[in-house]
């Protein structure tokens, strides 16, 4: 980052903001936008590696075998970031694309991550990344603020959906979505948002694609249930790890490519 680039530490102000409502926007960008027409221009690699069957939302995790993705979960800018909220000593431990396609009906329901992780404390921050411009004519996220601090709320299973998800938030919950924030980002800029804000974004009649890279970061003091998850893997971003709770992994090597194992899906994960 040259002397002319913004900074990408949070000021106390965005602290104070993200610890009350449970999300950050406005955030200085990530990539140039000659630097995402790169990384849109190499993503068709990776799609290349689906297997007959998948989709982009498969793409989960590959950070732990293509140096394309695991560059970008620790890209200093995207840690400069998350270290505003997670503080000093902090993991990456999941990426996962979520694509829509221009004219997709493919929807995302309102739920809470921390849901689906079986993993404790809540101390998790996601990280959306724009490969497009997202609005809410392309189907962009929404979040309704401060509904991280109500605690963790029951979700329900359902097949009749078109969300890509099919763990959403139980019928008859008291929630206003009416208080949604609309996600605008231009393509290389970030959003943060808490593990147990409720957010969901609607579907894409545009022409236009919507794709965003998650990237999800926890303090080192979070352990994972490896009885759950027993693939899960650790990379190290900032700091130390002191309290050695869960395995690590081995940066990749290759640009391109993809776990040798399939990793548990958010319903395996989720509470039933």
């Amino acid at each position: 980052m040259n002397a002319d680039s913004p900074s990408h530490r949070l000021t106390d102000d965005q602290k104070k903001f993200y610890k009350e409502n449970g999300y950050l926007l406005g955030l200085p960008p990530i990539f140039t936008l000659e630097e995402m027409q790169g990384l849109n221009r190499e993503l068709p690699n990776l799609m290349a590696l689906l297997e007959e069957g998948e989709d982009s939302k498969d793409i989960r995790e590959w950070h732990e075998q293509s140096t394309y993705l695991y560059d970008i979960c620790m890209n200093p800018r995207i840690l400069d970031l998350v270290a505003g909220v997670l503080g000093p000593d902090f993991y990456c431990w999941a990426s996962n694309f979520f694509i829509k396609d221009a004219k997709s009906n493919s929807t995302v329901g309102w739920h809470q991550d921390a849901y689906y992780w079986p993993m404790a404390p809540h101390h998790s921050v996601t990280v959306w990344l724009a490969f497009d411009d997202v609005d809410e004519v392309n189907g962009g996220m929404k979040l309704i603020p401060k509904t991280h601090r109500g605690g963790i709320i029951n979700h329900q299973r359902s097949t009749e959906t078109d969300s890509v998800l099919t763990l959403e938030l139980a019928d008859g919950t008291d929630f206003r979505a009416d208080g949604a924030v609309q996600w605008n980002l231009k393509a290389g800029e970030c959003s943060l948002h808490d593990d147990r804000a409720i957010h969901g974004s609607p579907a894409n009649p545009s022409d236009r694609r919507r794709a965003g890279l998650t990237i999800r970061y926890s303090g080192t003091d979070v352990k994972n249930d490896m009885s759950v998850n027993p693939n899960f893997k650790t990379y190290l971003c900032r700091g130390e790890d002191t309290y050695k709770h869960n395995p690590s992994g081995t940066p990749p090597t290759t640009r391109y490519g993809r776990p040798t194992f399939k990793p548990v899906s958010n319903e395996e994960a989720g509470k039933s």
